[in-house]
């Protein structure tokens, strides 16, 4: 169907493909995996011919098709309905329907034999394009995508990107291309949605190419893994598990081969370093040197993927309850998003949160943090809790003019610069990469810094909203060692399966308004929902319901006076919000400080010592309960800002 054969590549200086090869067949349902930076996405682009080759050639039958599913489709725009955007998928069929339309009013007028002869033509043509199937097909498709029937009434400009770029997937569906190429999917469906488009893949009639950190992903949807490496492109026959096993054979012989040539080199040459100057064996010396100037060289095994090399420090160790929440009820307008729930967390928890957007759970995030507005209910945190929080949108809060290291430092955890560099380095930031400006980091580097931030906070209790969004799978490997590694209490919100297996060992979900909690890892909660199911179906009830994607509620468009003065309030109160943090975390070193001399034996010797420290303990620890009051009415004030814009 399609060959690349010998395929040059270069963005300036720098080779991404040099004589690569492969052959896509009809049916093939590729995983194209690879470092971030080695050209994946690129090779997309030269399939459907938006960079040339170098060198080399790509060639294809005539009647392939392509679907090219990309991140730059998010800023994709339109006033039609997100149905009729679709629904363009269909464009010869809704020619075909127009031209229908045309024929049965010139009807009224004019009724002839020709017309007749006409009309019936039309509408062969268009059923035969699946015209008279073409809405529900289209409707079908969207809803499994996490879409309500109403919604596909509403236009796509007031949905979010992530929203707009599933409405751009359901139409490349429906054009069935014989070669659909996905540039990371699942970045913006939620676990429902990602099950739904393996479901669909299984039964794709066409090829698919597929670029995904998704591991479990992968391993649902393909059936060969091509890794992009060094130039080439080189193919293993089975899907991301397969690989990985024979990867590790491949490389086992590879290191094996090159441990046996650099022996053989370096006894040829230690023959030809003693014998070259004497005159009876020169000519075997000269000999041996030919044979290595001519020796295809074997290439060592690359080092396996950074390791996480940092230990987790906490200034104080918390009691046995971190959090607990009573008979909580949660609603925004008339919307209800909880009702009289409870929220118990433990020391060590290590706990997912998982379920279809739109439920609520980044939601329940904030309530445990303590950063949502109003609840009914009760919040209780628990001794000497230490909470850091991660979520995407901190990435903004990154200083875009602060080099990657100085942004590390002046996150206050006191370690080294020979610390940081190594945490650094954990997250793919090594050399003079630690030198790099925020604001030339991409979107990735970007949540790594983050990241990389958030764990050296020396918090006993992490919660991380999303935390693989835009992470490669290096990168996602790594969070897990960290987490594997960390002795405190987490929470997290993931739609990665792989990476809730490995981290979690209790799953939250939400059904019926309520939080509640499966005590055991994601394997071992999909299978229970399973038999679930099968129960539920046995005995003539309906199986316990899968939550139901909802997209963001749509937004009212603002006049340009109305956004030029929501902008500004923005920026302000953002300023405040920064100014209240910096206040945050200097009344927090205070009250260390404080604590610490409180923890000291010897000031129960010296009394006065003991009165002052006490009483500005306690005026501290009063200020700082006002101020953090302060900061969370401003940072519900600029998301309520951001939501408007």
């Amino acid at each position: 169907m399609i060959s690349i054969s010998d395929l040059d590549f270069h963005f300036g200086a720098r080779t991404l493909y040099d004589g690569a090869n492969l052959h896509i067949k009809p049916k093939d349902k590729i995983g194209l995996i690879g470092l971030n930076g080695q050209g994946k996405s690129t090779l997309l682009r030269l399939l459907v011919g938006e960079y040339r080759p170098d060198g080399g050639s790509i060639s294809m039958s005539k009647d392939v098709t392509l679907g090219f599913l990309n991140q730059d489709l998010l800023s994709y725009d339109s006033h039609e309905p997100i149905l009729v955007v679709a629904m363009q998928a269909f464009e010869e069929a809704l020619g075909l329907q127009k031209k229908i339309d045309e024929v049965l009013l010139e009807f009224e007028n004019n009724y002839t034999d020709d017309l007749v002869d006409k009309l019936a033509a039309l509408q062969e043509r268009f059923e035969a394009l699946g015209g008279y199937t073409m809405q529900a097909r289209t409707e079908e498709i969207l809803e499994g995508l996490g879409f309500t029937t109403e919604e596909l009434q509403k236009p796509l400009k007031l949905f979010s990107g992530g929203w707009r770029m599933r409405v751009m997937l359901a139409k490349i569906l429906l054009q069935e291309p014989s070669l659909l190429l996905l540039d990371e999917p699942t970045n913006h469906l939620d676990l429902p949605s990602i099950k739904w488009i393996e479901n669909y893949l299984a039964d794709y009639e066409g090829a698919v190419i597929i670029v995904s950190h998704d591991r479990e992903f992968l391993d649902n949807t393909t059936n060969m893994t091509v890794e992009v490496t060094g130039g080439k492109l080189v193919p293993y026959a089975g899907n991301y598990s397969f690989y990985m096993e024979e990867k590790a054979l491949r490389d086992e012989i590879q290191q094996g081969a090159f441990d046996n040539q650099q022996a053989a080199i370096r006894q040829a040459e230690r023959f030809i370093e003693r014998f070259k100057a004497k005159a009876s064996k020169a000519k075997q010396a000269q000999s041996r040197q030919k044979m290595l100037d001519k020796m295809e060289r074997i290439d060592s095994v690359a080092p396996e993927a950074a390791k996480v090399n940092f230990s987790f420090r906490f200034s104080v160790q918390p009691g046995r309850h971190i959090l607990r929440m009573e008979h909580v009820t949660k609603k925004y307008g008339e919307k209800l998003i909880f009702r009289d729930t409870n929220v118990h967390i433990e020391r060590g928890d290590k706990i997912a949160l998982i379920g279809a957007n739109g439920k609520g759970k980044s939601t329940l995030m904030r309530m445990v943090s303590g950063s949502e507005g109003p609840t009914s209910g009760t919040h209780q945190l628990g001794h000497n809790v230490i909470m850091a929080f991660y979520a995407q949108h901190q990435l903004e809060s990154l200083n875009v003019d602060n080099e990657v290291l100085q942004e590390m430092v002046q996150a206050g955890s006191k370690r080294t610069e020979m610390e940081l560099r190594s945490v650094l380095g954990s997250f793919l930031f090594t050399g003079d990469s630690v030198f790099k400006k925020i604001k030339v980091l991409s979107g990735g580097e970007k949540s790594r810094v983050a990241l990389a931030k958030t764990l050296i906070s020396e918090a006993n209790f992490l919660l991380l909203d999303e935390p693989t969004n835009h992470l490669d799978m290096q990168s996602v490997g790594i969070l897990i060692q960290a987490l594997e590694q960390f002795e405190g209490t987490f929470l997290v919100i993931s739609h990665d399966r792989y990476f809730v297996e490995n981290v979690a060992t209790k799953i939250w979900y939400i059904e019926d308004y309520q939080l509640k909690e499966y005590p055991g890892t994601y394997h071992e909660y999909e299978q229970w929902q399973e038999e679930r199911a099968k129960e539920a179906k046995k005995l003539g009830l309906s199986a316990p319901a899968a939550p139901k994607a909802k997209p963001v509620e749509v937004k009212k468009e603002l006049s340009q006076s109305e956004r030029e003065t929501a902008q500004r309030e923005l920026k302000q109160v953002s300023k405040q919000l920064q100014e209240v943090e910096a206040r945050v975390s200097k009344l927090e070193h205070e009250l260390a400080g404080y604590e610490k001399q409180l923890a000291d034996p010897n000031i129960y010797n010296n009394a006065a010592q003991l009165k002052d420290a006490t009483v500005k303990f306690e005026q501290v620890k009063k200020e700082l309960g006002k101020v953090n009051d302060q900061w969370s009415e401003l940072a519900e004030k600029v998301e309520d800002l951001e939501g408007k814009l």
